[in-house]
Protein backbone atom coordinates (compact mmCIF):
# COMPACT_ATOMS: atom_id res chain seq x y z
CA UNK A 1 0.00 0.00 0.00
CA UNK A 2 2.73 2.31 1.30
CA UNK A 3 4.48 1.29 -2.14
CA UNK A 4 1.40 2.58 -4.08
CA UNK A 5 1.07 6.13 -2.49
CA UNK A 6 4.35 6.55 -3.19
CA UNK A 7 4.01 5.82 -6.46
CA UNK A 8 0.64 8.00 -7.05
CA UNK A 9 2.62 10.51 -5.37
CA UNK A 10 5.47 10.63 -8.11
CA UNK A 11 2.66 10.93 -10.63
CA UNK A 12 1.31 13.87 -8.77
CA UNK A 13 4.86 16.09 -9.21
CA UNK A 14 5.51 14.76 -12.67
CA UNK A 15 1.80 16.27 -13.99
CA UNK A 16 2.53 19.48 -12.30
CA UNK A 17 5.60 19.62 -14.10
CA UNK A 18 4.10 19.07 -17.32
CA UNK A 19 1.09 21.22 -16.82
CA UNK A 20 3.88 24.28 -15.54
CA UNK A 21 6.40 23.29 -18.23
CA UNK A 22 4.11 22.96 -21.64
CA UNK A 23 2.32 26.16 -22.67
CA UNK A 24 6.32 28.10 -21.48
CA UNK A 25 8.48 27.15 -25.33
CA UNK A 26 11.88 27.97 -25.34
CA UNK A 27 14.43 28.93 -27.55
CA UNK A 28 18.14 30.24 -27.64
CA UNK A 29 20.26 31.77 -29.71
CA UNK A 30 24.21 30.68 -29.33
CA UNK A 31 25.55 33.10 -31.50
CA UNK A 32 24.11 36.77 -30.28
CA UNK A 33 26.24 38.54 -32.79
CA UNK A 34 23.86 38.94 -35.58
CA UNK A 35 20.77 39.90 -33.06
CA UNK A 36 22.44 43.40 -33.08
CA UNK A 37 20.67 46.33 -34.96
CA UNK A 38 21.99 48.79 -36.81
CA UNK A 39 21.81 52.04 -35.43
CA UNK A 40 19.67 54.71 -37.29
CA UNK A 41 21.38 56.28 -40.09
CA UNK A 42 20.28 59.35 -42.41
CA UNK A 43 24.00 60.22 -44.21
CA UNK A 44 24.94 59.93 -47.91
CA UNK A 45 24.59 55.90 -49.40
CA UNK A 46 27.01 53.84 -51.30
CA UNK A 47 25.90 52.52 -54.69
CA UNK A 48 25.76 48.74 -54.37
CA UNK A 49 23.93 45.53 -56.56
CA UNK A 50 23.99 42.57 -54.82
CA UNK A 51 24.57 39.10 -57.24
CA UNK A 52 22.80 35.81 -57.22
CA UNK A 53 24.02 33.65 -54.56
CA UNK A 54 26.06 30.67 -55.55
CA UNK A 55 25.01 27.63 -53.58
CA UNK A 56 27.53 25.37 -52.38
CA UNK A 57 25.90 23.68 -49.51
CA UNK A 58 24.92 19.95 -50.14
CA UNK A 59 21.86 20.57 -47.98
CA UNK A 60 21.24 23.62 -50.15
CA UNK A 61 19.51 24.02 -53.24
CA UNK A 62 19.35 27.47 -55.84
CA UNK A 63 15.92 28.05 -54.85
CA UNK A 64 17.22 29.04 -50.97
CA UNK A 65 20.36 30.63 -52.81
CA UNK A 66 17.39 32.99 -54.24
CA UNK A 67 15.38 33.58 -50.81
CA UNK A 68 18.69 34.61 -49.08
CA UNK A 69 19.44 37.06 -51.59
CA UNK A 70 16.04 38.35 -51.17
CA UNK A 71 16.41 39.22 -47.53
CA UNK A 72 20.07 40.17 -47.96
CA UNK A 73 18.34 43.00 -50.38
CA UNK A 74 15.86 43.54 -48.18
CA UNK A 75 17.90 44.29 -45.07
CA UNK A 76 20.39 46.16 -46.98
CA UNK A 77 17.91 48.77 -47.98
CA UNK A 78 16.37 49.30 -44.67
CA UNK A 79 19.49 49.71 -43.09
CA UNK A 80 19.36 53.29 -45.22
CA UNK A 81 22.91 52.83 -45.77
CA UNK A 82 22.68 51.55 -49.15
CA UNK A 83 21.09 52.75 -52.70
CA UNK A 84 21.14 48.85 -54.02
CA UNK A 85 20.49 48.69 -57.87
CA UNK A 86 18.44 45.61 -59.29
CA UNK A 87 20.05 43.43 -61.81
CA UNK A 88 18.58 40.15 -61.82
CA UNK A 89 15.41 41.62 -63.52
CA UNK A 90 17.40 44.26 -65.84
CA UNK A 91 15.12 42.62 -68.57
CA UNK A 92 12.18 43.65 -67.45
CA UNK A 93 13.33 47.22 -67.12
CA UNK A 94 14.96 47.26 -70.56
CA UNK A 95 11.83 46.27 -71.95
CA UNK A 96 10.17 48.70 -70.66
CA UNK A 97 12.74 51.53 -72.19
CA UNK A 98 12.72 49.50 -75.59
CA UNK A 99 8.49 49.85 -75.84
CA UNK A 100 8.54 53.80 -74.76
CA UNK A 101 10.78 54.64 -78.18
CA UNK A 102 9.13 52.08 -79.85
CA UNK A 103 6.10 53.94 -80.92
CA UNK A 104 3.68 51.69 -79.93
CA UNK A 105 3.16 53.23 -76.15
CA UNK A 106 1.16 55.78 -75.80
CA UNK A 107 3.01 59.07 -76.28
CA UNK A 108 2.73 61.86 -73.75
CA UNK A 109 2.35 59.90 -70.68
CA UNK A 110 5.95 61.02 -69.58
CA UNK A 111 7.58 57.78 -67.71
CA UNK A 112 10.27 55.60 -68.88
CA UNK A 113 13.65 57.07 -69.99
CA UNK A 114 16.35 55.58 -72.04
CA UNK A 115 20.04 56.12 -71.00
CA UNK A 116 19.25 56.78 -67.01
CA UNK A 117 20.19 52.93 -65.42
CA UNK A 118 23.10 53.95 -62.86
CA UNK A 119 25.76 51.90 -62.23
CA UNK A 120 26.82 50.03 -59.21
CA UNK A 121 30.58 51.22 -57.70
CA UNK A 122 30.11 47.70 -55.73
CA UNK A 123 28.94 44.41 -56.16
CA UNK A 124 28.49 41.93 -53.29
CA UNK A 125 28.96 38.65 -54.02
CA UNK A 126 27.68 35.63 -51.66
CA UNK A 127 28.43 31.57 -51.81
CA UNK A 128 26.52 29.29 -49.24
CA UNK A 129 29.16 27.13 -47.78
CA UNK A 130 27.14 25.43 -45.25
CA UNK A 131 23.46 24.67 -44.78
CA UNK A 132 22.67 22.73 -42.49
CA UNK A 133 19.21 22.25 -40.94
CA UNK A 134 20.26 20.32 -38.01
CA UNK A 135 23.74 19.70 -37.40
CA UNK A 136 23.17 18.06 -33.85
CA UNK A 137 20.54 16.45 -31.41
CA UNK A 138 20.44 15.66 -28.02
CA UNK A 139 17.92 14.72 -24.78
CA UNK A 140 17.20 17.63 -22.54
CA UNK A 141 15.17 16.42 -19.67
CA UNK A 142 15.97 16.53 -15.72
CA UNK A 143 19.27 14.83 -14.62
CA UNK A 144 20.38 13.72 -11.58
CA UNK A 145 20.40 10.36 -9.27
CA UNK A 146 18.25 7.56 -10.92
CA UNK A 147 14.81 6.11 -8.99
CA UNK A 148 11.72 5.93 -10.61
CA UNK A 149 11.26 9.89 -10.18
CA UNK A 150 14.50 10.68 -12.23
CA UNK A 151 13.54 7.62 -14.40
CA UNK A 152 9.74 8.96 -15.01
CA UNK A 153 10.43 12.89 -15.33
CA UNK A 154 13.33 12.35 -17.77
CA UNK A 155 11.15 10.12 -20.03
CA UNK A 156 8.32 12.26 -20.37
CA UNK A 157 9.78 16.04 -20.44
CA UNK A 158 13.22 15.38 -22.29
CA UNK A 159 13.05 17.07 -25.89
CA UNK A 160 15.05 16.10 -29.04
CA UNK A 161 17.53 19.12 -29.06
CA UNK A 162 17.78 21.04 -32.52
CA UNK A 163 20.91 22.56 -33.56
CA UNK A 164 20.66 24.65 -36.64
CA UNK A 165 23.71 26.18 -39.03
CA UNK A 166 24.55 28.05 -41.78
CA UNK A 167 27.28 30.20 -43.28
CA UNK A 168 27.65 32.83 -46.16
CA UNK A 169 31.26 33.85 -47.78
CA UNK A 170 30.84 37.60 -48.77
CA UNK A 171 33.12 39.52 -51.18
CA UNK A 172 33.01 43.28 -51.55
CA UNK A 173 34.08 43.86 -54.97
CA UNK A 174 34.78 47.03 -56.90
CA UNK A 175 33.01 47.25 -59.96
CA UNK A 176 35.88 49.70 -62.16
CA UNK A 177 38.52 48.06 -61.01
CA UNK A 178 37.56 44.29 -59.91
CA UNK A 179 39.65 44.67 -56.71
CA UNK A 180 37.84 42.60 -53.67
CA UNK A 181 38.20 45.32 -51.28
CA UNK A 182 37.21 42.70 -48.33
CA UNK A 183 35.92 39.12 -47.96
CA UNK A 184 34.58 36.95 -44.64
CA UNK A 185 32.65 34.17 -44.09
CA UNK A 186 29.16 35.34 -41.72
CA UNK A 187 28.17 32.57 -40.05
CA UNK A 188 24.31 31.99 -38.21
CA UNK A 189 23.25 29.33 -35.00
CA UNK A 190 21.02 28.53 -33.11
CA UNK A 191 19.20 25.55 -30.97
CA UNK A 192 15.65 25.17 -29.83
CA UNK A 193 13.54 22.97 -27.77
CA UNK A 194 11.44 21.02 -30.36
CA UNK A 195 7.89 22.34 -30.39
CA UNK A 196 8.90 25.83 -28.84
CA UNK A 197 9.87 28.96 -30.85
CA UNK A 198 10.67 32.57 -29.44
CA UNK A 199 7.83 34.28 -31.71
CA UNK A 200 8.67 37.32 -33.67
CA UNK A 201 12.63 36.85 -33.22
CA UNK A 202 14.59 38.89 -35.00
CA UNK A 203 11.59 40.91 -36.61
CA UNK A 204 8.73 40.11 -38.66
CA UNK A 205 10.19 40.49 -41.92
CA UNK A 206 9.31 37.48 -44.75
CA UNK A 207 11.98 34.68 -45.46
CA UNK A 208 12.65 34.83 -48.73
CA UNK A 209 11.53 32.19 -51.62
CA UNK A 210 12.40 28.68 -50.96
CA UNK A 211 13.49 29.13 -46.95
CA UNK A 212 9.40 28.76 -45.23
CA UNK A 213 9.78 25.34 -44.42
CA UNK A 214 11.89 26.90 -42.12
CA UNK A 215 9.57 29.29 -40.50
CA UNK A 216 9.32 28.85 -36.58
CA UNK A 217 12.43 26.52 -36.35
CA UNK A 218 15.97 27.15 -35.44
CA UNK A 219 16.78 27.71 -38.75
CA UNK A 220 14.70 30.45 -39.05
CA UNK A 221 17.04 32.27 -36.28
CA UNK A 222 20.10 31.13 -37.85
CA UNK A 223 19.23 32.48 -41.25
CA UNK A 224 18.36 35.86 -39.73
CA UNK A 225 21.21 36.28 -38.03
CA UNK A 226 23.68 35.72 -40.36
CA UNK A 227 21.85 38.31 -42.57
CA UNK A 228 21.93 40.88 -40.02
CA UNK A 229 25.79 40.26 -39.47
CA UNK A 230 26.07 40.41 -43.45
CA UNK A 231 24.28 43.61 -43.27
CA UNK A 232 26.57 44.86 -40.50
CA UNK A 233 29.66 43.75 -42.38
CA UNK A 234 28.99 45.12 -45.44
CA UNK A 235 28.32 48.34 -43.82
CA UNK A 236 31.65 48.57 -41.40
CA UNK A 237 34.19 47.09 -44.10
CA UNK A 238 32.70 49.52 -47.24
CA UNK A 239 35.45 52.65 -46.91
CA UNK A 240 34.20 56.27 -46.42
CA UNK A 241 34.78 57.17 -49.70
CA UNK A 242 32.07 55.10 -51.38
CA UNK A 243 29.31 56.79 -49.07
CA UNK A 244 28.33 59.40 -52.03
CA UNK A 245 25.02 59.64 -53.31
Amino acid sequence: MKRVLVIIGYLFIIFGFIGCASPQPTAQVDNNAGALVLPPYSGPKARIAVADFDVKAAKATGEIGTGLREMLVTAMVNSNRFSVLERQQLDAVMQEQELAVSGAAQQGTGGTQRGKIKTADIIVTAAVTEFEPAVSGGAAGIGGGGGVASGVLGGLLGAAMNKSHMAIDIRIVDTSTSEVLASTRVQGQASDVAGGFMAGFMGSWGLGAGLGAYSNTPMEKAIRICIIEAVRYIAQVIPANYYKY
